[in-house]
């Protein structure tokens, strides 16, 4: 991509194994000074992983903020901040937290605030729902030069740290700063984009612009794309620093990688394999699983019973079937109540759809459940991009006829993405 290459002249001829950027080629440089062999395979190595055995040849002569979370992680679980910062052949600066904040103490719609990392001195800028000027002041006040972004995400349209990104490239364009993606695997796979594409006139920080509800992109091709197709007018200097070893057909625990929730209702790679799909049900008045150990893969209400799981069964949904389920939330909705619902199993991870899989349950639950009810403020319509989902439902739609209402955007969308994809198989 010439955006990537014109950032990578301006790092000062930070070509060698780097260089390779746009063409995905592994650097032979040896691993990173203090780093071991993660966990499992040891497969993929992350764009953080690939950029410091590089010697960070391309943040030379760069004042660095990064952009990061908890899951910016090394392989063997140093966090990127900790380690880079006693380096002396990067100079970092600056960190900027987002939603949960940079170590990620705060719950969902929450931040860290402004203030000292404690661990390493560093000025820690708060980025949540800051955007636009707002946010290119919080950069040029920071005095960097280079924004790095290294954030697991989850695969879903609506997990806001893709936005986060968008946000953070719009900014770094009106400062004048650099971007650089560290990327990081999509744990749900990158072989498809599935379910709904968002009508712009529903954006909100959930789903700024038009991509499907499961992206099935990685944060780096997401970088691409948006630079291209959303911020044309004004790009960011990017570059994006890309995986080895990753192919689209990985799950996460394909990769060797140590799974580090992205935030707090995320606990496991088995969650974000429903997450785009069940997440639909905060636009209910059921619980999404909320306050327990299981988010996204318990889903209920009071006075629900065997009936819902029955009909979610009949379906035959490919690759999941449903557990009549009892749980009790400590927080979120119905909390300390016992509330009576359905457990997701997903049993053949290659043939499950989570997005037709969400919808299915949604239209079995209002069938099953006579005290169904969307939340009053129509968070269902931003969840899915539009009102067409909550409108079909209620007009007695089934599946089928939901699913097959969205396919032909998803299709001009799958064609669009297919030019920001940077790894096979």
């Amino acid at each position: 991509m010439s955006l990537s290459r014109r950032g990578l002249l301006a790092a000062g001829g930070a070509v060698g194994a780097l260089a390779a950027t746009a063409t995905g080629a592994a650097p032979a440089s040896a691993a990173a000074p203090g780093h071991r062999p993660g966990p499992g395979r040891g497969r993929v190595r992350t764009g953080f992983d690939r950029l410091a055995a590089d010697g960070y040849r391309l943040l030379r002569g760069q004042r660095v903020g990064v952009v990061t979370n908890p899951t910016g992680v090394t392989a063997d679980v140093r966090h990127i901040v900790d380690v880079m910062h006693p380096d002396s052949r990067v100079n970092l600066t600056a960190v900027f937290g987002p939603e949960h904040g940079f170590r990620g103490t705060a719950q969902a719609g929450g931040s860290e605030g402004r203030y000292d990392d404690p661990a390493t001195g560093l000025p820690v800028y708060d980025t949540y729902l800051k955007s636009g000027q707002p946010l290119a002041d919080i950069f040029t006040a920071s005095g960097v030069d280079t924004v790095l972004f290294d954030i697991q995400d989850a695969g879903a349209r609506f997990y806001t740290y893709i936005w986060t990104l968008y946000d953070c490239m719009e900014a770094a364009a009106l400062a004048g700063k650099r971007l650089v993606v560290l990327d990081r695997p999509n744990p749900v796979t990158g072989r498809a984009a599935l379910g709904p594409v968002l009508d712009p006139a529903f954006a909100t920080f959930v789903g700024r612009r038009e991509i499907a509800q499961a992206h099935g992109m990685t944060v780096a091709e997401l970088a691409l794309f948006f630079n291209a197709e959303f911020l044309h007018e004004n790009p960011v200097r990017l570059d994006v620093v890309r995986m080895s070893g990753w192919r689209r057909s990985d799950f996460f625990d394909d990769t060797g990688l140590p799974w580090v929730p992205p935030s707090p209702n995320m606990p496991t790679p088995g969650t974000a394999l429903v997450y785009s799909g069940t997440c639909l049900f905060e636009g209910t008045n059921l619980s999404e699983g909320r306050g327990t150990t299981r988010p996204f893969e318990l889903l209920g209400a009071e006075g629900i019973d065997r009936r819902w799981a029955a009909a979610a069964n009949a379906l035959e949904l490919p690759g999941v079937a449903f557990r009549e389920a009892y749980f009790a939330p400590v927080f979120s909705k119905f909390a300390g109540k016992t509330v009576g619902g359905v457990q997701v199993h997903v049993q053949d991870r290659e043939v499950f759809d989570p997005v037709r899989t969400g919808i299915a349950l949604l239209v079995t639950a209002r069938e099953t459940w006579s005290g169904f009810a969307w939340r009053p403020d129509r968070w269902i319509d931003k969840l899915t991009g539009s009102t067409r989902v909550r409108t079909m439902i209620d007009a007695g739609a089934d599946t089928d006829a939901v699913a097959g209402a969205w396919q032909e955007d998803l299709a001009a969308f799958r064609a669009k993405r297919r030019r920001y994809l940077r790894y096979g198989g």
